[in-house]
């Protein structure tokens, strides 16, 4: 019988230092490169923080010091047993931009982790200079384009409706050595970037990944917090939490072929941004834009952040 990954496999080895970082009760490892600013990557599902690969080196080059870290949950950070709402993973963010040694950080953030953004930056705006989300619009663009439009973006987000099942979604993730992570990075991307050279180490990384023990339940306790806590009390109060312009510049990059977040989602996003924010759709790419096309997406933020730099 073949045993889970150890947690340390999500350390994978690079030009960037993986160190541990204490924020907000948990521990949370992050991989690091460059001096400058602090830029802050949080990834999506079903990723770690490697997905960021391209852009650690690009943002270092560029005059920056980049941090990407594994989310609550995933890879070789903590996963305890709850903590996975809206404003808990904030505060894990909040916390890490302080015990890096921060007053201030640019986020970056992709799906999840381009929604954590947007929260953040609601919620702890004196510490967020800019924001970029790549395939994320606001939350509340999100639910209101679900509501309104079940056979676009509602029938787009049909699987984080299935992963409101007890138990099922954490066992259908991990079967068959993580092929359902597999079929996700397939059905979500480009079509260009499936055949690919990359491609083949970004599913067996990520699949393996998806072993880790804890992070497919974590993963899942994403989803359930969403969709259940909007018929309660926490719900309503993280909406009128978020439900304000940021005062900082927002860069949203969106892939014209993305199937899960759409485009007129993203674009709907624009009553949230704050002034000098762009919008930038990059065809023929798919869900991940900042691994189906690096050097794209790396020049977008570049030129964004020496924009917005203060």
């Amino acid at each position: 019988m073949r045993l889970p990954p150890d947690p340390s496999t999500a350390r994978v080895a690079g030009p960037w230092a993986h160190r541990d970082v204490s924020a907000n009760g948990i521990r949370l490892h992050v991989a690091e490169l460059g001096d400058g600013p602090l830029v802050l990557l949080l990834h999506g599902f079903p990723e770690f923080w490697w997905t960021w690969r391209h852009q650690l080196v690009a943002l270092a080059e560029a005059g920056y010091r980049a941090v990407a870290v594994d989310l609550r949950g995933y890879g070789d950070s903590d996963k305890p047993p709850r903590g996975y709402d809206g404003f808990t993973l904030a505060g894990d963010v909040a916390g890490l931009v302080k015990a890096l040694g921060a007053s201030r950080a640019h986020l970056i953030g992709h799906a999840w982790g381009g929604m954590l953004a947007w929260t953040v930056a609601a919620m702890h705006q004196r510490l967020v200079d800019s924001v970029t989300t790549i395939a994320a619009p606001h939350p509340l663009a999100l639910r209101h384009a679900i509501r309104r439009y079940p056979r676009g973006q509602g029938r787009a987000s049909g699987h984080v409706f299935r992963f409101q099942l007890p138990v099922y979604p954490e066992r259908w993730l991990t079967a068959d050595g993580g092929a359902a992570v597999a079929r996700l990075l397939t059905a979500w991307s480009g079509p260009k970037w499936t055949v690919s050279p990359e491609f083949d180490e970004v599913v067996r990384r990520n699949r393996e990944a998806a072993l880790v023990p804890g992070v497919a339940h974590s993963a899942m306790e994403y989803y359930r917090w969403a969709v259940r806590s909007q018929l309660r009390g926490d719900g309503r109060r993280f909406a009128e939490a978020v439900d304000r312009r940021l005062d900082v510049p927002v860069l949203q990059v969106h892939g014209a072929l993305d199937p899960v977040m759409l485009e007129s989602t993203a674009v709907d996003s624009g009553r949230w941004v704050g002034a000098g924010s762009q919008f930038r759709s990059l065809p023929e790419v798919g869900h991940f834009p900042h691994q189906e096309a690096p050097n794209t997406t790396n020049g977008l933020i570049s030129g964004f952040l020496a924009a917005v730099q203060p």
